[in-house]
């Protein structure tokens, strides 16, 4: 390592990633069981190393030994000698889990509002009618100054509107009863599979993604998906939220000597999956344009043909592990792989591809002019850190020493829509009513032509109306959800199209 550049591995030279241009973005790309995983865990440690945070999905939960040092053996040292230089000190980096689940890292939550009405109908594989009915859903609630924190507020808020869209004027006139009962059903699915936890306050801070630790190191944030990575589309909806907020919090700094922070995106194939055209095209575009603020993504999967080829033509520093091609379309994945490299007149791409072996790489990374190096063979480097993940009782300990667990631990319910619409509701039917202050007590499946009525948790204090939308224009106002909710997929980089 040094302070310009990290240390790939080696072939007939040493392979290195310039710093200075580690935000134009990169692939990790190969088989399962090639030494993708390995590849990433050395570039995670080198960013951290230089004093640069990162943000890392583990699918697998092999990357947590990152936190802890790794130990010689034979093996390791055959490798520092095959590349030719002393084996380094053994260090594990600062490492922070994060856990969507709130179970095996820091609960990571995110509150409705910020999501956008856009990625959350992805994340519920709504039809683009539904999609139009969930964004009057926070066109209202932008204009009633109302917090949409989580599915409770959202729940309530679609029922409300459903009920009184007719009295609303032609501005709400696209409501209708079908469309609400199948975001409903979309909902009671979501909350099932973990929706409720991820859903909420406290909101994860992205100050709290792009710290150092005292000794100047960049912190390592892992997501913990080995769940979340069953639900593709929360997961791709979180990682695509993650990258909209960077870069709209994150000031212009164009090409400075180092990232601000390094994004890795695991099993990539899932953001493009299934994904309409205008989803990848907002993809591309964000890719584009976050680098000037000091963002490096850098995707991770198994053949550059999962990733769209307008997206491949912006990663320029590239690391490809062994593909085998025993049928037609692997063939052609090989293909894809060896053409999106300068050609090395010392050897042929595409059959140098099936004949790597685990730990080899081909590389190609930008050159002091911003220009790609010509495609090398290379031996990866061992990483300095643990290769395997923690021990139960070793992330455990990990956790109770991290002051932001217990900061973001216990959720938060503060006023937000569902109190405020209830308590509207409370009113119009008036005190004779005594089921009047709290809204039905169950949820169930709606028919198509009724919404669902959500039940109002348990253990939320009442105020009067006015001291609810008092509170909760006051918070709006004064936080990050103040913004204009109704917005594109990856926010206002996508306003003027």
């Amino acid at each position: 390592m040094s302070d310009e550049a990290l240390l790939i591995g080696a072939g007939s030279a040493p392979s290195r990633l310039l710093l200075r241009y580690a935000n134009r973005h990169g692939l990790v790309a190969g088989a399962t069981g090639t030494g993708k995983t390995i590849t990433v865990q050395g570039l995670a440690e080198g960013f951290s190393a230089a004093g640069v945070p990162v943000v890392v999905a583990d699918v697998k939960g092999d990357l947590s030994g990152i936190a802890m040092p790794g130990s010689e053996s034979a093996r390791i040292s055959q490798r520092w000698q095959q590349i030719g230089l002393p084996v380094p000190p053994f260090a594990g980096a600062p490492v922070r889990i994060w856990d969507v689940h709130g179970e095996s890292g820091v609960a990571l939550r995110l509150s409705i509002s910020e999501l956008g009405p856009q990625m959350l109908a992805r994340m519920l594989e709504l039809n683009e009618t539904q999609e139009a009915v969930l964004s009057l859903v926070f066109r209202f609630a932008d204009d009633e100054g109302l917090l949409l924190l989580d599915l409770a507020d959202l729940g309530t808020t679609l029922v409300h509107l459903a009920d009184n869209a007719k009295d609303m004027g032609s501005r709400y006139a696209a409501f209708s009863r079908p469309s609400v009962a199948a975001i409903q059903r979309r909902l009671l699915l979501l909350e099932e599979a973990g929706g409720t936890r991820f859903f909420g306050e406290p909101a994860v801070q992205l100050a709290d993604l792009l710290r150092q630790a005292p000794d100047g190191r960049g912190i390592v944030n892992l997501l913990d998906a080995r769940k979340l990575v069953s639900q593709p589309r929360l997961y791709s909806s979180f990682l695509l939220w993650l990258l909209s907020e960077l870069y709209e919090t994150l000031p212009e700094v164009g090409d400075a000597d180092r990232p601000k922070i390094a994004f890795f995106f695991d099993e990539a194939h899932l953001l493009f999956s299934d994904a309409p055209k205008s989803l990848r095209e907002r993809v591309e575009q964000v890719v584009r344009l976050i680098r000037s603020r000091g963002v490096g993504i850098y995707f991770i999967s198994q053949s550059p043909g999962d990733i769209p080829d307008t997206v491949l033509a912006q990663l320029g520093n590239r690391i490809q592990h062994a593909l085998r091609a025993y049928t037609p379309g692997e063939q052609k994945a090989v293909r894809v792989a060896a053409d999106a490299f300068r050609a090395n007149p010392a050897f042929e791409t595409r059959s140098v591809i099936g004949e790597l072996a685990v730990g080899e790489a081909l590389v190609s990374t930008l050159d002091a002019g911003g220009v790609p190096t010509m495609v090398e063979r290379v031996l990866v480097r061992p990483p300095s850190s643990r290769m395997g993940p923690l021990a139960d009782a070793e992330r455990a300990a990990l956790l109770n020493e991290d002051l932001l667990y217990a900061r973001y631990r216990d959720a938060h319910d503060p006023v937000s829509a569902h109190e405020v619409l209830s308590q509207r509701a409370a009113v119009a039917v008036g005190p004779e009513h005594p089921g009047a202050s709290t809204p039905p007590p169950a949820i169930r499946v709606p028919r198509d032509d009724a919404p669902v009525s959500r039940p109002a948790p348990r253990g939320r204090q009442r105020e009067s109306v006015g001291e609810a939308l008092v509170k909760s224009v006051a918070r709006a106002v004064g936080s990050s959800l103040g913004r204009s909710i109704v917005r594109g997929v990856l926010g206002s980089i996508l306003r003027g199209r």
